[in-house]
């Protein structure tokens, strides 16, 4: 993929190809990428939130790594809360029920031998069942947090962002010839319809912004701003009210 040339040290710090004897002793960080299965636009893949997350995640574990953080990457959760997304073909949710238990009896286990848990979530619809879980899991004394998969000023969904970050790190999976826009609104004046209606209802072919001036380039820049900035919040671990990492009130993952 595009940003990582440490191929062999993000396989070795994979958590499902590790072995328990490797594990026990000195605990790890757990870093667990989050997505979805849903629509992006006719031009992005059903796995864009997932695969975005995945390369962001492994890509920061092997700069820890080399840090000196030992840390392991949990195979991600593919599936997400996008209800929204399903009156597109395609589309899986598993809604915010199920997605909350599977996250709270994940983080459960997990901290048993963990020195934390971190959720990266590349699914903006999943944010809200993220938070409560993670609230019930530092409730009940485990030392979990979240952060997200996010770029300041970016556009919603399969537009400009999505679609450069994708034609840098894995440009074969993108239709550039299919590439149009879709609903440009401001995502805040979208929401109450996007809510109310879903996806489709707003945008017919699935786009929150315009991913017709998408570049590799611009992905590489992007990718390279969100990676520093997930190192920063995984190094700091400070983590605010709601459970994120990087928030200004203090707490500890892994204390």
């Amino acid at each position: 993929m595009g940003a990582s040339s440490a191929g062999e040290p993000s396989r070795r710090l994979g958590l499902g190809g590790a072995r328990w004897p490797t594990i026990e002793g000195d605990p790890p960080l757990v870093l667990v990428p989050i997505g979805s299965l849903e629509q992006h636009g006719p031009h992005l893949p059903l796995a864009t939130d997932s695969m975005l997350a995945c390369a962001a995640t492994r890509e920061v574990a092997v700069r820890l790594d080399a840090a000196g953080v030992r840390v392991l990457v949990a195979p991600a959760l593919a599936y997400g809360a996008s209800g929204e997304h399903e009156d597109f073909p395609g589309t899986i949710s598993i809604g915010h029920e199920a997605l909350y238990l599977l996250l709270v009896e994940l983080g459960r286990s997990a901290c048993r031998w963990a020195k934390g848990l971190v959720f990266i979530n590349g699914h903006g619809g999943n944010v809200p069942t993220v938070v409560s879980a993670v609230t019930t899991l530092r409730d009940e004394g485990r030392p979990a947090a979240w952060t997200g998969f996010g770029v300041l000023g970016g556009d919603a969904h399969a537009g400009r962002t999505e679609t450069s970050l994708l034609r840098n790190l894995a440009p074969w999976t993108v239709r550039v010839d299919l590439a149009e826009a879709g609903a440009t609104e401001p995502i805040d004046q979208l929401m109450p319809r996007l809510r109310s209606v879903g996806v489709r209802t707003v945008s017919p072919n699935g786009v929150l912004g315009d991913p017709t001036g998408s570049s590799p380039e611009e992905g590489r820049r992007l990718f390279e701003v969100l990676v520093n900035r997930l190192q920063g919040e995984l190094t700091d671990l400070d983590v605010g009210s709601d459970g994120r990492l990087g928030r200004p009130e203090r707490s500890t993952v892994g204390s």
